[in-house]
């Protein structure tokens, strides 16, 4: 087997002739580096598959046992003007991190020159209407230069970089009209100030890097992605099983290390190690992780059980059936990583517009200087208005177009109780035509809450709360927080005791008081039904039933009933049982709707409506939802969600209403309809501004002007998507 000795410690067992490398790509600041790295490896010799995941910033690679060589891959990358070194924990989050900084020390440096430059040309300025001497103009063109060149030279870096690289590559992005009118403006205005000319164009230039950066990084700072949504799942692994081996002695041994059929030891109150099957024991599983379902699962020998679950009650003894990168839990990173890539395959629309625009442009600043030598003017004076032509042309508001649209809306949004996690979020969300839900903790609240207690006195009602502020439990939790709605004051007994799955007793005015399982009250047990738990209190002689469940969010019907109202399919896909959704679904008026659902099913759901056409939103708060939510057109999540789940979604809504789904969804509709009339806004400028510019009637400084001017109105245009009311669908 061929494998450079500096990369075999990094690298991972696919299959039997198959070998996994991951790198961290430093450099990526597109989406457009996905084609253009994944097309430079195919050529590779041993290189199976390259797979880049703009996400994390992570390249994952796949190997033949037979040629594993990464060096040529790494050549090809550098050549490309990537830096690769093998990922190792945390790289991309500082790489991100290093990126950001980058950003904000070109823009300050930037904003800082141009003020200084600034003031530099408002002297010259006034001087040339007064009675500035040519000397003096000249040595203050001259410190402008002194500031200008070497602030644009690095503070252009952002633009200069990628601007090269698309060239390179035989491409036209944005930033190849903005570098070269950066560097036109530059280099004319040191040669006018050479020449002893009136007028030089340093504040111009700088101020144009410093209105896009400010774009950029405004951009930069919603388009920043969190670290990778499979390595949060680490926090539910478990490093360390206790295995119980030949002689029946238990021994700790690494997860990773277990075989398929292997015994394993699961004590109560911890996390299971590995997938298998109950050999013996029996106990209550919380399962969420895996179907969505908040009520713990009933459990006994025979019943198959996932790695990072939580076993509440009894020991058992577990006969292993999938441990490590096969379990069902790293199934689920998998998932997630693998629809984040898909999606981040977004293409900007600027970047489309300026693949035409640009070439355009410079072809017709070509045919000005032509036309006008043509027509006997002189080649300085031709170029000055060619050069005019290039500045007044400056994509600056078409670059700005969809940045300040996106950052007006995430400010509305926030207002409405949204947080923005993907900047490409807005165009997806207005796209929407079909809204998936999870039921648990989406639909209904996250935590379980009182339904019920009327058969208890407002005074018994205060007692039970009071003795629920002594427990962990949910139910309990359930109880207190609907007492201290009512009292807001509201403090325990101090000689409360708790009962390990009973309930919890206290001695109150010389009389116990109890709150727990009906039958730790002596209260009859009520017939059970479907979603509800019950607990009772007695006191004395007094004593009642107290209903707990998971209650429907207060505003969602009237939620589902708007977006109806727009247009909008609405389907219910859940992993709890198919009864409580049916019910939940009937409550709601949905009549599309799935239980029993596993989140390789919800995934792949969701790729097949999409492959139908479809654009869906997700919306969920469940590790279980995580590969849904990243598999889709665009999702939501709660802020109770997992933070596995957060990591996946665009976007996350706090608070306890629904509301905020279509507060979204009317915002972001409206923040597209803005950022079309931007580019709307940019085209009309440029139809007036070109001509103008090459007949000759513009200077570069009024073209500066004007370029400034068409950014300040999209940006003015851009307030206008703070509010939604206005829209019509």
């Amino acid at each position: 087997m061929k494998i450079a000795a500096d990369y075999s410690t990094y690298l991972r067992p696919e299959s039997k002739d198959h070998f996994n490398l991951e790198w961290a790509v430093e450099g990526i600041s597109s989406a457009d580096a996905i084609a253009e790295i994944e097309s430079a490896l195919v050529s590779i010799p041993g290189l199976l598959r390259a797979r880049l995941n703009f996400t994390t910033r992570r390249l994952t690679t796949e190997w033949t046992e037979a040629d594993c060589d990464p060096s040529p891959a790494i050549r090809t990358l550098e050549r490309l003007g990537y830096r690769v070194a093998p990922f190792v924990g945390d790289s991309e989050e500082s790489e991100e991190d290093r990126y950001t900084r980058w950003l904000l020390r070109c823009l300050a440096v930037s904003g800082f020159a141009a003020v200084n430059v600034m003031l530099l040309s408002v002297s010259v300025w006034a001087g040339n209407v007064t009675d500035i001497t040519p000397e003096t103009r000249d040595l203050f063109h001259w410190l402008s230069a002194l500031i200008a060149l070497p602030a644009a030279g690095f503070s252009g870096q952002p633009f200069f970089y990628k601007a090269l690289r698309a060239l390179r590559q035989g491409d036209m992005t944005m930033d190849v009209p903005i570098s070269i009118g950066i560097t036109l403006a530059l280099g004319m205005s040191v040669y006018e100030t050479a020449h002893h000319a009136e007028h030089a164009y340093f504040d111009s230039a700088l101020m144009l890097i410093f209105f896009l950066l400010s774009g950029r990084v405004l951009d930069h700072a919603m388009r920043k992605k969190t670290r990778s949504a499979a390595a949060n799942l680490a926090a539910l692994r478990i490093p360390v099983a206790s295995k119980i081996n030949a002689d029946g002695h238990v021994s700790d041994v690494p997860s990773d290390a277990l075989s398929a059929g292997d015994l394993i030891h699961i004590a109560a109150g911890s996390r299971i190690a590995a997938d298998g099957i109950i050999e013996t024991g029996q106990s209550q599983i919380d399962s969420s992780l895996v179907t969505g379902e908040t009520e713990l699962t009933a459990v006994k020998p025979g019943d198959l059980v996932y790695a990072g679950t939580f076993n509440h009650h009894g020991a058992l003894t577990i006969r292993v059936v999938a441990a490590g990168s096969r379990t069902l839990l790293a199934d689920i990173g998998k998932l997630i990583d693998e629809a984040l890539t898909n999606r981040s395959r977004y293409v900007q629309l600027a970047d489309r517009i300026a693949r035409i625009y640009a070439p355009i442009v410079h072809i017709a600043a070509a045919l000005t200087a032509m036309m006008w030598i043509a027509l006997g003017t002189s080649v300085h004076d031709a170029l000055i208005i060619a050069i005019a032509v290039l500045i007044i042309t400056c994509p600056c508001a078409l670059a700005l177009a969809a940045p300040v649209v996106q950052v007006i809306t995430s400010g509305a949004l926030f207002r409405k109780g949204l947080l923005i996690r993907a900047g490409d979020m807005i165009e997806r969300m207005a796209e929407i035509d079909t809204i998936i839900f999870d039921k648990t903790g989406t639909l209904t609240l996250p935590e379980p809450s009182l339904i019920d207690a009327s058969q208890l006195s407002d005074k018994a009602m205060l007692m039970a709360g009071r003795l629920a502020l002594s427990s962990h439990h949910p139910l309990a939790r359930a109880v207190s927080e609907a007492v201290r709605e009512k009292q807001k004051r509201l403090e325990p007994y101090p000689d409360a005791q708790e009962i390990t799955g009973s309930g919890i007793q206290c001695v109150i005015d010389g009389v116990e008081a109890r709150l727990g399982s009906p039958s730790f009250c002596n209260v009859t047990a009520p017939v059970w039904k479907e979603n509800v738990s019950y607990l009772a209190f007695r006191f004395g002689s007094e004593a009642g039933l107290i209903s707990v469940g998971q209650s429907l969010r207060a505003d969602a019907a009237d939620t589902i009933n708007k977006l109806k109202a727009k247009g909008y399919q609405i389907m219910i896909l859940s992993g709890d049982h198919s009864d409580i959704v049916r019910k939940v679904a009937n409550d709601l008026s949905i009549s599309d709707w799935r239980g029993h659902v596993l989140p390789k099913e919800k995934r792949d759901l969701l790729v097949a409506m999409k492959d139908q056409g479809r654009k869906v939103l997700m919306v969920g708060d469940g590790l279980n939802d995580a590969p849904a939510l990243a598999a889709a057109t665009a999702s939501l999540s709660p802020a109770t969600g997992a933070d596995v789940t957060q990591a996946a979604a665009d976007a996350i809504f706090t608070g306890k209403r629904l509301s905020p789904v279509f507060d979204m969804l009317m915002l972001t509709r409206k923040g597209r309809r803005v950022m079309i009339e931007n580019f709307g806004l940019a085209l009309i400028y440029n139809l007036i501004a070109v001509p103008l510019a090459v007949l000759g009637f513009v200077t570069p400084l009024i073209a500066a002007a004007a370029m400034s001017g068409s950014s300040i109105i999209v940006a003015l245009n851009a307030l206008r998507a703070r509010h939604a009311e206005t829209f019509k669908s």
